[in-house]
């Protein structure tokens, strides 16, 4: 069936494991005998996107993003049109707490409601709105990093050209964080503090609250790194009450600078803990923060002991294992303490949050038992026969496929690589170069005999 070999991209269906259909007549064909070599094209797609204005009068249909809120989205996007006219009126954003605000929103929003036609909508949430209208002049940290997320990935969507962006609006809200009996107005007055725009929302006695937390972090690595931020930002454990313990007993490598931002360069080698907590006190000077490099485990609890687990009011998870995760889990059970839990792999991540007599544990529910080990465990603690074997090929590919590319590079075009390095002048380009001497000059080989040697000192 050598008709097929013209290159041209076909549609199959009918997919099986070792099988599939093609959707077109090959009666005319020559006779298939075996073998063959088939290769998954995606072809491109053109999206042509509404303008603003056309979009803001017919959006369409919306991205959802709660399937248990479907009613939502058109209801948000009245609420930031009747927000916009709002602020054209009043010049201004309304303030948190008023009640004429809040109504004068509300009025606008059935004002523009009645304009829309087809798209009217037959109820309107007023509830939703006052709600919308009291926090809308507050930029709250965990949202601002929920959507710079998302919106991060859209840029390196557009940038390579792959994978499906986002079409037209997207919605998300929040309203079952609010509190459930509407606030006092004096409550949500400004303090002339950072953390402002969060009072204007949930009050200050809850931010009160939060800045007395005793709060203990196991892990400070690519999650780590982003709940530390975002627990500074928010002014959590940041007064003389308060205390945030955060834990982990690995040290930064070079492959850890790519996802873990808290760390630079010079970090390398020294504990993530430490850098991390020092990192987060720059973020939020007043934030009370101890870093630890003790692993939580049944061999510390001479460390985290009773008196510690009692003295908690939460625990954020920022773990890379089962093993670890089951046995946090089950103190926390012990202890009957509430329980952040979450991971992440590539762009799929989970959350679960652990309420006492409220919601299962994370033990109560069995997870697939790990596929690949993670790279930090790897290098520093490889304990089994899959973290050796991972080990060892990542030492394989670095001596003797990653430093030779580098020497030959080198050799080709000396002074280029040069140059290339000093623009660079980064800890890898360094590094780079010091592998670049070390095999030209300190363990320089000039016969297959001399490599082997080589290989084997190493």
């Amino acid at each position: 069936m050598t008709e097929l070999n013209d290159g041209k991209p076909r549609k199959i269906k009918n997919a099986r494991p070792y099988s599939f259909t093609l959707e077109e007549d090959t009666t005319s064909y020559g006779t298939y005998f075996r073998g063959g070599i088939v290769t998954q094209v995606k072809p491109p797609k053109v999206l042509k996107f509404k303008t603003l204005k056309d979009a803001i009068k017919e959006p369409g249909e919306f991205l959802m993003s709660d399937f248990s809120k479907f009613d939502r989205p058109p209801l948000l996007h009245l609420a930031f049109q009747a927000l916009d006219k709002f602020r054209s009126e009043l010049a201004r954003f309304p303030i948190a707490g008023s009640d004429d605000d809040a109504q004068k929103l509300i009025d606008l929003a059935i004002s523009i409601n009645e304009t829309l036609g087809d798209s009217k909508l037959e109820e309107i949430d007023k509830k939703l709105l006052q709600h919308f209208a009291s926090g809308s002049r507050a930029v709250l940290n965990p949202m601002a990093a929920m959507f710079g997320g998302i919106v991060g990935q859209e840029v390196v969507k557009a940038c390579s050209g792959k994978f499906h962006p986002l079409y037209q609006f997207f919605y998300f809200d929040s309203v079952e964080s609010l509190p459930v009996e509407p606030l006092e107005p004096s409550d949500l007055k400004p303090e002339n503090s950072r953390h402002d725009a969060q009072i204007s929302v949930f009050g200050a006695q809850l931010q009160k609250k939060l800045e007395q937390s005793k709060i203990f972090m196991v892990g400070s690595g690519a999650l780590g790194c982003e709940f530390l931020k975002n627990l500074a930002l928010m002014g959590i454990s940041c007064s003389q009450n308060g205390k945030l313990t955060v834990t982990d007993d690995d040290v930064i490598e070079k492959s850890n600078l790519s996802r873990q931002f808290l760390f630079r360069d010079w970090n390398i080698g020294q504990p993530k803990s430490t850098v991390a907590a020092t990192a987060a006190m720059a973020i939020n000077p007043e934030l009370h923060v101890e870093a630890l490099q003790n692993r939580a485990s049944p061999e510390t609890e001479n460390v985290f002991n009773d008196a510690f687990w009692e003295s908690l009011d939460a625990v954020v998870n920022a773990l890379d294992n089962v093993t670890a995760r089951m046995y946090i889990d089950s103190r926390c059970v012990y202890f009957q303490k509430p329980l952040l839990e979450s991971g992440t792999l590539g762009a799929k991540c989970n959350t679960q949050m652990v309420i006492p007599h409220l919601t299962e544990n994370y033990g109560a529910s069995r997870d697939p038992p790990e596929k690949q080990a993670p790279m930090c465990t790897v290098h520093s603690f490889p304990h089994n026969i899959d973290h050796c074997l991972t080990w060892a090929r990542s030492e394989f590919e670095g001596l003797l496929e990653k430093t030779p590319t580098e020497v030959n590079a080198f050799l080709s075009n000396p002074g280029g690589y040069a140059t290339t390095a000093r623009t660079a002048g980064d800890a890898q380009a360094r590094d780079q170069l010091e592998r670049v001497i070390e095999c030209l000059e300190t363990d320089k080989c000039e016969t297959f005999q001399d490599c082997i040697t080589w290989a084997r000192l190493k």
